[in-house]
C-alpha cells in the first residue's frame, strides 16, 4: 500500500470515528465520506494530467525520427557541425576546395569509390556524395562496430601516413573514411557512412530526415 493511499484510509476512518462520536446520522457520515473520496481522486487525476504534459515535448518527437533543422550559415570551410538525428550524430562538413580535390586523389584506395552499396539516397550517389559539393552530411557512426570517428582533416597526419588527404578515421579499429565519408580498403569497416536523407531549406539551412523532391 502507498503512503498516499494509507494517510487517505487513515483520514477516513479518524472523520469516520468523529462523526460517530459527534452523533451525525449515518446518511451524513456517508455523505462526507463520499465527498473526501471524490476530493482525493480528483489529486490523483491532476498528478496523471501533470506527467502526460512532461512526457510530450519536441524530444520525444527527435528521439522517434522527427526531421531536425541545422543552421549552416556561421560553418567556415573546414569545420564540422555536429547535429543529433534518431539518437545519432549528424555531421556536417564544409568541405575546403582542397578537401573537394582529394576526392579524386584518393579513389583508387577505396572500397567502394562510386557508392555502390545503398548507403545513400540516389541523389548523394556521386562523388561528393551530397546535394551540393560544398556541404558533406553523414552519420558519424562507423560501419563496423558503431564507434563514433574522429575529424582528422590533417594532411599527412603521423599516425595516419604521409599519403593521409584527410576524412575521418575510428580510433576503435583503425578503419578510414575519405572527405565524402567513402571507406578505404582493407580496414574492418565494410561500407560507406550513412548519408541520411536531407534537403535545404534555403542556403543557411538543411533539414535532416526529409528527403529532397529532386536532386538540386
Amino acid at each position: 500500500m502507498s503512503a498516499k493511499k494509507k494517510a487517505t484510509d487513515e483520514r477516513r476512518v479518524a472523520l469516520d470515528s468523529s462523526i460517530t462520536n459527534e452523533g451525525l446520522d449515518p446518511k451524513r457520515r456517508r455523505l462526507l465520506v463520499g465527498g473526501m473520496s471524490a476530493v482525493g481522486g480528483l489529486g490523483v487525476g491532476a498528478l496523471g494530467v501533470s506527467m502526460l504534459a512532461s512526457m510530450s515535448p519536441s524530444a520525444r518527437a527527435k528521439a522517434a525520427g522527427a526531421p531536425v533543422e541545422a543552421d549552416i550559415s556561421k560553418l567556415s570551410p573546414g569545420q564540422l557541425l555536429t547535429v543529433e538525428w534518431r539518437g545519432k550524430p549528424v555531421w556536417i562538413v564544409r568541405r575546403t576546395e582542397q578537401a573537394l580535390q582529394s576526392l579524386n586523389s584518393v579513389a583508387s584506395q577505396l572500397s567502394d569509390p562510386d557508392s555502390q552499396e545503398d548507403m545513400q539516397p540516389v541523389y548523394a550517389q556521386n562523388e561528393t556524395r551530397a546535394i551540393k559539393p560544398e556541404y558533406l552530411v553523414v552519420v558519424g557512426i562507423c560501419t563496423h562496430l558503431g564507434c563514433s570517428p574522429t575529424y582528422r582533416p590533417e594532411i599527412a597526419a603521423p599516425d595516419l601516413g604521409s599519403d593521409w588527404e584527410g576524412g575521418f578515421f575510428c580510433p576503435c579499429h583503425g578503419s578510414k573514411f575519405d572527405y565524402a565519408g567513402r571507406v578505404y580498403a582493407g580496414v574492418p569497416a565494410p561500407t560507406n557512412l550513412e548519408v541520411p536523407p536531407y534537403q535545404y531549406l534555403d542556403d543557411n539551412r538543411i533539414l535532416i530526415g526529409v528527403d529532397q523532391e529532386a536532386a538540386a
